[in-house]
Order: C-alpha cells, then structure tokens, then sequence
C-alpha cells in the first residue's frame, strides 16, 4: 500500500501536527497502520469513536439508514432526528434540542439562547457570557472568544465582543463578576479538556447554579468532551447535583460522525423561533441513526464499568514513577508527567499505544467499552514509557 503522507503534506491545510502514523483500519479499540502495526488506541479521536472503530450496531444502524435517506435538509421531518432530540430529552429532562455538526456550532447556538433569553427579558444591554479561565469551547471567531486562553487568540483579533473571564474556582471572583456585569449567561466545562483536563470543585458549580438561578442568568454546560457517558454519568453535570438551562454536547454522540445538539431547559425552551437559528446539515438523518445507537447503550450498569474502567486507570497511575498526579473524572484523563509529555506520547506511538496531550498531560480518551485486557496492557505500556522518560 502505498504512502499517502505526501499527499496530505501538498493538499491538505497545514493546521495539524501530526503524528508520523497513517491509520487504514480498526476494530474496537486496535487499530491498524499502513504497514499493518497494529495500536491499542487511547484517544478514540479525541473522544469521539464512544465505542471503537467499526462497532457492528453502530455500523447496522448507519449503514440501515444511508440505505433510505441520506439528508433531506430541515424543511421536513424525519424519524431520526425527532426520536433523538425525544431520546435526550427523556434522559436530561430537558425540553427542546437543537441539531447541527459539532461541538463548537453547539456553543454558538447555546450562547445565541442565553443572548436572546436575556435581551428579551432585561435589555438589548445585557449579553456578556462569563466563562472560565484555561477554558476551551471551539474555534469559530464567537466560541474562540468564549475560550479563556489567549494562546488561542493570538492572529484573530478582533474577537467577538461580550465575554469576561473568571478564575476556575474562585467563587469570590465569579460572584464579583455577576455582579459588575449582570451577563446573559455562565458558561463552564464540569471538566476543563483542552486546559490540562482539570475538574471543577462542585462548591464552585454550586456557586454557579446559585448565582444563576437567583440572578435569572442561563447557566450552560458545556459537555462537548465530558457528555455522553466519557465522565461516568450520561453527562457530568448529573454528578454535581445541578440543573442546567442549557447543555450542549457534540463528540461521542455520533459515535464517528458529526453531529452537535444544544439541549435547552423548560426555562428557554422557546427562546429560539422559526428563523433564529438553523443548520443545513443539522439533524441528519445518518448522523441521528448513529446516535440513537450510541446513546440507547449507555444504561446505568454500562456506565457504572465506566466509573470501574476509571478506578482502575487512577489506581494504577496514581503514585507511579514518572507520574506527579491523575486528574480528570470517569475515562477523561490526565496524567501529569515528570517527563516531556509529547516525547511520552511519541514513545507510547512506537510501543503500539496511541495517547493524546493537554496542555502538559498526557490525556486519556480509550472508547467506554474498551476490555479490561486492552486497558491494563495500555496503562502498562504508560507507565513503562513515563519510568524511562524521568
């Protein structure tokens, strides 16, 4: 078989650093390179592929529907799309989602709801949305500007206006800020992914539900990475005893294909009207069919294996040689490595076990079924490479 690496180099943008690695196909949690090596993959594309490569339901439920209606756009109805948003509606208790390709167009969407809430209800004046510091919620002008690290502002002002940024936990600060600005919204990760995969005190969520609640403010969660049983809970706000306006999530839904959704409460369920938001692709019907088979599965006892898979990775690492600690929650982890945590990734790449980084972590994002056998030689392999990089 021939390289394909040239090509990519000559046509492709150059936005990507890449591994020196060309993936031509998977089963579960291996996957295989062009010269037939074969990975037990940690990453499952960045939390996406929520259970392998080529899982058979996933692959039924897709390949059933790519063979009726591909797409058919919003102007009509399909069945799809109307049994997710009721499927994820009976699970959060929320009222109304809304459809479109990733997590970032989830953001937006959930921003535009808390701007238009808000409006509505105090003035055309009150449309700042306080975020968090080292946050991250997508790459769209609007979404980067809610991000909380300059890093990722660099070369693209001048960002979207509206948006103040809070200490993550430092409930002094987030009162302050309420205070000063009276926003339209507050908007958190329950864990902070692409900030170094940190999660939040559930004092400081707490803080944030109240303020919200007592000040008429759309609290939105953003559950792009945590959502979708990744955390142990079919979202991670349902550890932290709150109750979002708005939640949005993306990644693992569609199990390998994009799709967003922004589910909004009984509090802002009607805030968006014909006209104030759409999406051509939102809501395909191949997309949908492959979350339905995603999210039907992820029942109480499978994500109670969730939380055992995430006990077993936290024991292991916690106190290894090479590693200073373990954050994260449920099968969203970060080590944080006495080593260079690239030069660590690389060397698990040529061990056969493919990671992720955030900011100086090595991050863990293995499928939620991966088998006990494939994790426990994975960590082994980890904690092997983090011993010789000290």
């Amino acid at each position: 078989m021939n390289s394909f690496i040239s090509i990519d180099k000559e046509y492709v943008a150059n936005t990507y650093g890449r591994f020196p690695v060309e993936l031509v196909s998977g089963k579960g949690s291996i996957v295989t390179d062009i010269n037939g090596k074969e990975y037990i993959d940690m990453g499952s594309g960045i939390g996406v592929t929520a259970f392998g490569f080529a899982d058979e339901k996933w692959c039924e439920a897709v390949t059933a529907q790519l063979g009726t209606l591909q797409h058919t756009s919003n102007l009509y109805y399909t069945e799809p799309c109307a049994l997710l948003a009721k499927t994820l509606c009976e699970k959060t208790g929320m009222k109304k989602v809304f459809f479109s390709n990733s997590g970032a167009e989830a953001n937006e969407c959930a921003i535009k709801v808390a701007r238009k809430y808000s409006a509505e209800k105090k003035g055309d004046g009150h449309y700042t949305i306080v975020t968090l510091k080292n946050s991250f919620h997508g790459r769209t002008l609007t979404t980067l500007s809610a991000t909380g690290q300059d890093v990722f502002h660099k070369h693209f002002n001048p960002l979207t206006p509206g948006f103040a940024y809070v200490t993550a936990n430092d409930s002094e600060e987030l009162f302050k800020t309420v205070e000063e600005v009276n926003p339209a919204g507050i908007m958190l990760e329950i864990v902070q992914g692409e900030g170094g995969v940190i999660a939040l005190d559930k004092e400081f969520i707490l803080t944030a539900q109240r303020l919200a609640t007592e000040n008429d403010i759309p609290l939105i969660i953003d559950e792009v990475q945590t959502g979708n049983g990744r955390t142990g809970s079919l979202y991670a706000y349902m550890q932290y005893g709150i109750t979002p306006d708005v939640v949005s999530t993306a990644k693992g839904l569609g199990g390998g294909l994009p799709i967003g959704a922004t589910l909004m409460s009984e509090k802002v369920q009607y805030v968006l009207g014909a006209g104030d938001h759409g999406s051509t692709y939102g809501g395909n019907p191949v997309c949908c069919a492959g979350a339905l088979s995603v999210i039907s599965r992820l029942d109480q006892p499978f994500l109670d294996e969730v939380k055992r898979k995430s006990n077993y990775v936290f024991s292991s690492l916690e106190g290894a040689e090479g590693v200073e600690g373990v954050s994260g929650l449920g099968l969203m982890i970060g080590i944080k490595v006495k080593g260079n945590a690239k030069e660590i990734v690389n060397k698990c790449i040529e061990k056969g076990v493919l990671c992720l980084t955030a900011k100086d972590k090595v991050r863990l994002l293995p499928a939620l079924n991966i088998s006990d056998e494939l994790l426990e030689k994975a960590v082994e392999v980890i904690k092997s490479v983090c011993k010789e990089t000290v």
